[in-house]
Parts: C-alpha cells; sequence; structure tokens
C-alpha cells in the first residue's frame, strides 16, 4: 500500500533501542501515567525470529518517530500484532496507516501458507485514547484482556504453599518444552496461542537468553503447571502461568507465581510486573491480596476475522 507523503516506513532493525523504549514509554505514560518498559523489554521483543521481516516503524516531518507494529506467526488461525502509537496530534492516521499495513501483510501471509488468517493486536493500554477506537474502526472487536500485577519485591517476595505432592523444578530440557507446551495450549486463558511447537521451544530458549527462567510444577509426578518469567533490569516480568484445566483451584497458579517472584528477586529485582488473565481466575481479589500487589494496568487484544 502507498505510504502517506507525511509518513515514511521504516524497518524497526533501522531505529535505535533507546529510540523504541523511549516510544514505548511515552505510549505507556500517554495511556496509564507511569511507563515501566526497559531495554531488555525491546530487545526480547526484537529477538522474535519473525520480527526481522515483519516490524516496522512509521515517522514523519523531521524524521520523528510516530509508531511502531510487529507482526508474528503461532501456527494458528490468527497472526499476532504488537502496536504502539503514543498519543499525539498524527497518532490516528499513523495507526490507521499501521493497522492497514498490518492487514496487508497479515493477507499475504495467509495467501503464501494457503490459509486465510485472521489477525489479533495486543499491547493496548487501558486508557489508550487512540487505538481501540481505530481499531473497531477498521472491523476489530475486542478479545482477551490480561491484567498487569504490579508487585514490590523490596521486602520479600510473597509465599505459598504447595499443592499436595506438588513439587516446582526448573524446565530445562527438550521435553520439559514439550511438556510446557502442552500445558500452555491447554490451559483456559484466552490470550493468543503459539501452536507450533517449534516456535514454541524456540520461545523458550530466547527467554532464558534474555535472563529467562521457565518453571514446571508436578502433582504426583503429573504436570500442573508452568510460569515464564525474566529481569528486566530491576524490574522483572511474569509473563505467563499456566495451570492444566483439571487441576485449577488448588493453589497451582498462585505456588507457581510466587515461586517465579522469588527467584526474581534473588536476582535482584525490586519489582514485578505479573501478567495475569483474570477472566480465568476463581478469586482475582484473593490473588491480589496474596501476591501484595500494589497497583495494576489492563492490556487487550482486538480480533478481527480473516476476508473470505
Amino acid at each position: 500500500m502507498t505510504v502517506p507523503g507525511e509518513f515514511v516506513l521504516r524497518r524497526s532493525a533501522d531505529v535505535s533501542v533507546d529510540t523504541l523504549v523511549r516510544l514505548v514509554r511515552a505510549y505507556e505514560e500517554g495511556s496509564t501515567g507511569t511507563a515501566v518498559c526497559t531495554h531488555e523489554d525491546i530487545r526480547l521483543t526484537l529477538s522474535h525470529p519473525h520480527h526481522a521481516d515483519n516490524s516496522w516503524c512509521l515517522t514523519g516531518p523531521g524524521d520523528e518517530l510516530l509508531a511502531w507494529a510487529s507482526l508474528a506467526l503461532g501456527g494458528g488461525t490468527a497472526a499476532e500484532a504488537a502496536l504502539t502509537v503514543p498519543p499525539g496530534p498524527r497518532s490516528a492516521p499513523a495507526a490507521r496507516f499501521l493497522i492497514l499495513h498490518l492487514l496487508d501483510r497479515t493477507d499475504a501471509l495467509g495467501l503464501a501458507g494457503g490459509t486465510p488468517l485472521g489477525l489479533d493486536v495486543g499491547g493496548i493500554l487501558e486508557g489508550d485514547p487512540v487505538l481501540p477506537r481505530v481499531l473497531e474502526e477498521t472491523g476489530f472487536v475486542r478479545g482477551a484482556t490480561l491484567t498487569q500485577y504490579d508487585v514490590d519485591l523490596s521486602h520479600g517476595a510473597p509465599s505459598a504453599a504447595l499443592p499436595p505432592a506438588g513439587h516446582i523444578r526448573p524446565a530445562v530440557s527438550d521435553q520439559d518444552a514439550e511438556v510446557l507446551h502442552g500445558l500452555h495450549l491447554r490451559s483456559r486463558s484466552r490470550v493468543p496461542k503459539t501452536y507450533d511447537p517449534a516456535l514454541f521451544r524456540a520461545r523458550i530458549r530466547r527467554l532464558g537468553e534474555f535472563s529467562g527462567f521457565a518453571l514446571l510444577l508436578e502433582v504426583a509426578g503429573h504436570p500442573a503447571g508452568h510460569v515464564l518469567a525474566y529481569a528486566a533490569s530491576d524490574r522483572g516480568r511474569v509473563l505467563e502461568a499456566a495451570v492444566a484445566p483439571a487441576l485449577r483451584g488448588i493453589g497451582v497458579g498462585l505456588a507457581l507465581v510466587a515461586a517465579a517472584l522469588t527467584e526474581l528477586r534473588r536476582r535482584g529485582c525490586a519489582q514485578a510486573l505479573v501478567a495475569v488473565d483474570t477472566a480465568q481466575l476463581l478469586d482475582p481479589d484473593a490473588l491480589r491480596r496474596d501476591l501484595g500487589v500494589r497497583g495494576e494496568r489492563a492490556v487487550t487484544y482486538f480480533h478481527r476475522e480473516p476476508e473470505l
């Protein structure tokens, strides 16, 4: 598609990490009043193998960076995109152009693969004054919402009892990665999932390269759940906590998150963001209380079906 004259479309690889961090932090501050993005967050995002050819920045007059979009496939029926557009006088047209660009690229990937693809756009913060409206104007509907809990680790990490016959250990082998992938797919979380086993294994490997780790909880020797996390400077991230559906309600999720927070504190983190699909929790208020949550923000996915 033709780029409007006021904009220039560039590869994200041609933009410095510092510049991308400033863009994301400006988006966070404009939407929630608080910025938490770190250099490690950006480097982990850029390390995705699909982003080399499917990540773009949009600049305006004076080479001002206006927006950033990236696209990846997960082996399912929809591509997954992230879109960052800080509020400003050019934010709506910049968002509209990049959304249409993402749709065009998704159509091309679907045509190449022989199957039309839908598109999930994530990372949309509650309080964003622009993106929800533009996404809905272009045919997207609201999907799953993750809640990111802000947890203070400076005085210690929360503790939680293991379920009866429960045991937590690091997940490090290829066989462990297969077990984690099965839990990832079976969990009731509504956020987009990685269906391709090779892409999921690559995700676990990349996480380890960025001060990350995976923990597996087993009950009587059977996989019950896992957690993925990493340390970003002095602020940790709990990216995913998956629980086997048959073992919900016995404390698997809380035990995993508490263990991850303990490990993040051991690695020097004074704070942590814990991503949770709260719609799947049996008692969200109890989790907030048990973790000592001091703040939270909502991150929403928007979905559009393919045009057949």
